[in-house]
């Protein structure tokens, strides 16, 4: 707080003068003027912060359960889909959502539209930062150079996808590398060959995505795993079991596709339209948006629920960081019930 300068409060002996009696009243009239203070501005940013979503320890870092998901940086839509989006409005994208507290992204080497790389525009924009923020990677699908989708990983190829990780996140090693199951015989082989990059040093911790309870207990009987990435949201609960289990286990659940939420502009009546008038009710009782209520519900599913949603808006930035100040109440929750 600050104080007008004490000269102004001069001593009545100082004003030596045949007008001493009108200097006095001047003097008690600054005094009694200078009892207010002066409002402390340096503090008054009111602008939302992810830490207000809590923490969780991922792997050796401790991360905030609201953090950013990359894909939406290289385009209006996802891969060559939409049109490609200025390459500093993302890198700045990504430094807004770090100057609010996300201390945790989510990306992948196959992120990428005609002109942008997710990965390029992730390593460019944490530059400033440092190592503070942990970034997390996939491995399993791949694209060819035209963006088409090609077979995926074997377990041979993985060391060449993670070294392009590498090269394209300009890093030494990668913090979190999820192997995404696709729809191998089993995935021991694949997640076997992550864990001897991970005693080489390329890798510090494993994860998987896209995986069943019965998945994720034959790959920990390999090496530990830190992070499950299945789709999950209010109007897809499939994961559920999946979810439960990380809990018991101490493994963070990271959703994808949070935000995919029902659309209520087809029939009025259809449960999708329901599901939408239920988020709706909760968000004008809180005073924000269905968007935000999703989010926020997510993180309410358990405290190692982190949430990664993604977007090239820095005012839907700002929202997404903001949702994780939300609280919902059990009246909340019991209404949109799965909205889906």
């Amino acid at each position: 707080m600050g104080r007008l300068p004490a000269a102004i409060l001069a001593s009545p002996s100082s004003f030596d003068s045949p007008h001493s009696g009108v200097a006095l009243g001047v003097i008690k009239v600054i005094k009694d003027l200078v009892t207010f203070t002066i409002p402390d501005t340096a503090n008054t940013d009111t602008s939302p912060n992810a830490a207000a979503s809590g923490s969780w320890k991922l792997g050796d870092r401790t991360v905030h359960r609201l953090g950013f998901g990359s894909m939406r940086l290289t385009g209006t839509e996802a891969f060559h889909q939409g049109v490609p989006r200025d390459r500093a409005t993302s890198i700045a994208v990504v430094r807004r959502a770090v100057e609010l507290g996300v201390n945790h992204i989510d990306t992948a080497a196959f992120y990428f539209s005609s002109l942008r790389s997710a990965n390029e525009i992730v390593n460019a924009a944490l530059a400033p930062f440092g190592d503070e923020v942990m970034v997390a990677t996939k491995v399993g699908p791949r694209r060819d150079r035209s963006g088409a989708w090609a077979e995926s990983a074997r377990p041979e190829d993985l060391r060449g996808d993670v070294e392009e990780n590498l090269r394209q996140l300009g890093r030494d090693h990668l913090d979190l590398v999820y192997l995404r199951y696709m729809r191998w015989d089993t995935i021991t082989d694949h997640f076997a060959a992550l864990a001897e990059l991970q005693r080489e040093g390329l890798i510090r911790h494993l994860g998987l995505s896209d995986v069943t309870t019965a998945q994720l207990a034959e790959a920990r009987t390999i090496a530990p795993v830190v992070a499950v990435q299945n789709r999950f949201g209010l109007d897809d609960t499939g994961s559920d079991d999946v979810l439960r289990a990380c809990g018991e286990h101490g493994i963070a659940f990271v959703p994808f596709f949070a935000l995919a939420g029902a659309k209520s502009a087809g029939d009025p009546g259809s449960t999708a339209a329901a599901g939408d008038a239920q988020v709706l009710a909760v968000a004008e009782a809180h005073g924000v948006t269905p968007q935000q209520i999703r989010l926020a519900w997510t993180l309410a599913q358990g405290p190692h629920v982190l949430a990664i949603p993604g977007t090239g808006d820095l005012a839907h930035v700002e929202a997404n960081v903001a949702a994780g100040a939300i609280r919902l109440s059990e009246e909340d929750l019991a209404a949109m019930g799965s909205a889906g």
